[in-house]
C-alpha cells in the first residue's frame, strides 16, 4: 500500500495502480467535478497518472489559475496539431509549447505555407476535437519505438528528434482518442484527461509566421501558427481587449506619430533619435542623474571597445561570445592574398556590458576599508549582436545605453546597500506611477563560484528586501529557482503598466565572481588585502527600452515635465497673433518647452493635430483672449477648456513641468 499525504496532513492508504482522480472521488463527488490535475511531490501531473510510492498530492483545480492555464495551453497546442494534421494531409508536426499567453506549433506544411486565411477553417477543426471529447492518454515508449514510428509516419523531424533522446530517460507520448486510428504526440506532459475538457470558446489563432527548425536559419523552413488560450470566454475576450489597447500604444506607432524616433536598415538595431524624441532621452538622463547624485553615486566613463583577453579573464567571452561585436585590433592589409584576419590577430569587442571597465577603474591606485561603498555609476552605451528577429522597436535593440551602476562594498555593508537601492527603485518608479513586485532570482545551473558563496550571496538579498519591508505579498515577493546571473543571483523589478503587462526592468545583483576573477582589492583595517563585494545595479535598465515602456504605459500622453513640446500657443484669428508671441515668450522665460502655431488654418483642426502628436496643453488664443490677457487652456485628453489668466496658466504650467525632486 501507498502512504498519500494531502495538504491538511492527513493520509490515506491506497493500492499501487490509484491515481490523483480515485482520491478526489473518494474525498466527494463535487472535488472529483473540479480537479483537472495534481501535483505529485511538487511535480505537476496528469489527474489519471497512477501513483509510483508514497507521496505528497495537492488537487488541482481551475481555482489553481497559474496551472490550470499551463494546462489548458498545452492542450490547445496537442489540439492545433491535431486539426492541421486531419485538414492539410501530409503536413509534418515538430514541437508546440504554451507560452505566456498562448501557445504556438510549427509545422511543415507538404504543398505550401500556410496563411492567416487557413485560420478560420482550423479553428473550426479544433471545435469539432474538443466537442469529441478525446481521453488523451499517456504512454511510455521506448527511444527505438519512437523512431519507428516516427519514420514509418513519415515525420522526419520529429524522428531527427527521436535519434537524439537519451537511452536511459522515461519517454512519454500522449495518444488523443483510442485505437490505432489515435492522433498521437511526442510530449513530457502533463494534459488534461480529455480534449473535452478546455473551453472551446476560450481560444483564438491569432496569426502566422516562419520560424527554422530547432531555431537555426541553416535549418528547414516551418509555419509556426500562434494562438492565446484561456479558461473561459470572458478571460479571452479580456486578454483581446488588452491586445486592441496594446495596439493603440504600441510605442513604434506612436513614436511615428509624435515623431520621436526611428529606426531603419543601414543601422539595424540602433536608434536614430529625433529632437522630440531626444528631449524625453535627456530629461530621463538628467533625472536619473539626481537621483544617484542624491545617492551619493559618482558618475564615470569608460571605453566603448576592450581587448578580448578582459572579456575572456571576466568570463564574459565564454557567455557572451556569440552576442559581442568582435573586431581585429589592427585593421588586416586588405590587399594581401588569403584570409582576410588570422588566428593570430588579437581580438577587440564592443562592451556588451560596463562591469569589467568598473573593476579597472576600482583598481587604479590602492583602496582602503575606509573608502567603501564607492557607488560608480555610467549612462553606459553597450552593444550586443542580437538576432535580427528578435529585435523590436525601442523594446530589444543592439546599441542602447544603461543606467548602469556598481557598488565596490565590504561584506558587513552589502545588506545596508541593497536595502538603500530598493528605497531608490522604489521611489523612482512611484514617480513614474508604476507599480510593481520584487522577485529574487537564484543560483542557475551553469555558475561560476562555490556553494558557500551562492548561500551568502542569496541570503544578503534576501535580508536586505526583508529589513526594507518589501518581501511582501504587496510587493509580489517571489524566488525563481534557476533564474540567477551565471555570477550572481539578483532582485528584479517588474513593472506593471496601465494596462496590466508587467515588464523587467531593474536589477541589482551580489557579485563576489568578477572581484575574484579580476583581482580586485582593497586594504582592510587588519592591514591585509580582501576582495569587496560588487553590487551591479540598474534601475531603468536601458533607456531605449524604459522610454518604449513608458510611451506605452501612458499612451504616448506623457507628463508634462518629459513632454517633448510642454504646451502649444495656437491663434483663432490672426488678430491675436501679437498676443500670441507675447504669451510664448513668457512661457519660455519661465522654462516652458512651448511652440507658437500661428496657421491660416481652423481651431478645430489645429487641437486635432496637436492631440495627435500628444502636446500635453493647447493654449488657445483669439481677440477676445488677447483683450483681456487670458487664455483658453485645453488638456490632452480632457474634454472642454478653462479659461484662465496668463499668470495662473504660467504658474500652472512650471508647477507641472518640474520633474519629481528626489533630493
Amino acid at each position: 500500500m501507498f502512504r498519500i499525504t494531502l495538504p491538511d496532513g492527513s493520509v490515506r492508504e491506497v493500492a499501487p495502480g490509484t491515481t490523483p482522480a480515485d482520491i478526489a472521488a473518494a474525498i466527494g463527488p463535487g472535488l472529483a467535478k473540479a480537479a483537472i490535475a495534481a501535483r505529485v511531490d511538487g511535480e505537476l501531473r496528469d489527474i489519471g497518472r497512477p501513483f509510483e510510492g508514497d507521496s505528497q498530492l495537492a488537487l488541482v483545480t481551475s481555482k489553481d489559475e497559474k496551472d490550470a492555464l499551463e494546462l489548458a495551453r498545452h492542450d490547445f497546442a496537442h489540439i492545433l496539431a491535431e486539426a492541421v494534421q486531419n485538414l492539410f494531409p501530409g503536413t509534418q508536426i515538430t514541437f508546440g509549447p504554451a507560452t505566456d499567453d498562448g501557445f504556438y506549433y510549427d509545422f511543415a506544411p507538404k504543398d505550401r505555407p500556410f496563411t492567416e486565411e487557413d485560420l478560420p477553417a482550423i479553428e473550426a477543426e479544433m471545435r469539432k476535437i474538443i466537442g469529441k471529447n478525446e481521453p488523451l492518454i499517456r504512454e511510455v515508449w521506448s527511444r527505438q519505438q519512437l523512431i519507428d514510428r516516427w519514420t514509418k509516419q513519415g515525420e522526419t523531424f520529429k524522428a531527427e528528434w527521436a535519434q537524439e533522446l537519451p537511452e536511459g530517460e522515461e519517454l512519454t507520448v500522449y495518444r488523443a482518442g483510442k485505437g490505432e486510428d489515435a492522433w498521437l504526440d511526442m510530449c513530457r506532459g502533463p494534459h488534461l484527461a480529455s480534449t473535452g475538457k478546455v473551453d472551446p470558446n476560450a481560444f483564438k489563432l491569432t496569426r502566422v509566421s516562419g520560424a527554422y527548425w530547432r531555431g537555426d536559419q541553416k535549418n528547414a523552413m516551418l509555419s509556426r501558427i500562434y494562438g492565446t488560450g484561456w479558461l473561459n470566454k470572458k478571460q479571452l475576450d479580456e486578454h483581446m481587449m488588452r491586445l486592441e489597447e496594446a495596439a493603440k500604444r504600441d510605442h513604434r506607432k506612436l513614436g511615428q506619430e509624435m515623431d520621436l524616433f526611428h529606426l531603419q536598415q543601414e543601422a539595424h538595431g540602433s536608434v536614430f533619435w529625433h529632437p522630440n524624441g531626444y528631449v524625453i532621452y535627456r530629461a530621463l538622463e538628467d533625472y536619473m542623474r539626481r537621483a544617484v547624485n542624491a545617492a551619493g553615486s559618482r558618475e564615470v566613463k569608460t571605453p566603448q571597445v576592450m581587448d578580448a583577453r578582459q572579456w575572456e579573464q571576466s568570463g564574459h567571452w565564454g557567455k557572451y561570445r556569440e552576442n559581442m561585436f568582435v573586431i581585429p585590433d589592427e585593421t588586416p592589409n586588405i590587399e594581401d592574398e588569403g584570409p582576410m584576419v588570422s588566428e593570430d590577430v588579437q581580438w577587440m569587442a564592443l562592451k556588451p556590458m560596463n562591469c569589467p571597465a568598473h573593476i579597472l577603474i576600482f583598481k587604479q591606485g590602492i583602496k582602503s576599508y575606509r573608502d567603501l561603498p564607492l557607488r560608480l555609476v555610467e549612462n553606459g552605451c553597450c552593444h550586443r549582436n542580437e538576432p535580427h528577429g528578435a529585435l523590436h522597436g525601442l523594446m530589444r535593440v543592439r546599441q542602447f545605453t544603461q543606467d548602469d551602476g556598481h557598488i565596490f562594498c565590504r561584506e558587513d555593508q552589502i545588506v545596508d546597500e541593497v536595502q538603500d537601492f530598493c528605497q531608490l527603485a522604489d521611489r523612482v518608479y512611484k514617480d513614474f506611477g508604476f507599480t510593481y513586485s520584487i522577485k529574487l532570482a537564484l543560483r542557475p545551473d551553469n555558475r561560476f563560484g562555490t556553494e558557500e558563496m551562492w548561500d551568502q550571496a542569496e541570503a544578503e538579498l534576501r535580508d536586505a528586501v526583508v529589513r526594507a519591508g518589501m518581501a511582501t505579498e504587496e510587493y509580489g515577493w517571489e524566488e525563481l529557482p534557476g533564474e540567477g546571473a551565471f555570477y550572481a543571483p539578483k532582485l528584479e523589478w517588474h513593472l506593471t503598466d496601465a494596462i496590466g503587462r508587467t515588464w523587467q526592468v531593474g536589477t541589482i545583483q551580489s557579485d563576489r565572481v568578477l572581484p575574484e576573477r579580476l583581482d580586485a582589492s582593497y586594504v582592510a583595517e587588519d592591514g591585509e588585502r580582501h576582495r569587496p563585494v560588487m553590487l551591479h545595479r540598474a534601475i531603468f535598465g536601458s533607456y531605449e527600452r524604459f522610454i518604449g515602456i513608458l510611451i506605452e504605459h501612458f499612451a504616448g500622453k506623457l507628463p508634462t515635465w518629459l513632454a517633448p513640446t510642454q504646451a502649444v500657443v495656437a491663434t483663432i484669428v490672426s488678430d491675436a497673433d501679437d498676443y500670441a508671441v507675447q504669451v510664448t515668450k513668457r512661457l519660455q522665460a519661465a522654462g516652458i518647452r512651448v511652440e507658437t502655431d500661428l496657421r491660416n488654418e481652423k481651431i478645430n483642426y489645429k487641437v486635432r493635430e496637436h492631440s495627435v502628436a500628444k502636446v500635453p496643453n493647447l493654449l488657445v488664443v483669439g481677440k477676445r483672449e488677447a483683450e483681456e490677457g487670458t487664455v483658453a487652456l485645453r488638456v490632452l485628453g480632457s474634454q472642454g477648456q478653462q479659461m484662465l489668466s496668463l499668470d495662473e496658466v504660467v504658474a500652472k504650467l512650471v508647477a507641472e513641468a518640474t520633474p519629481p525632486d528626489l533630493v
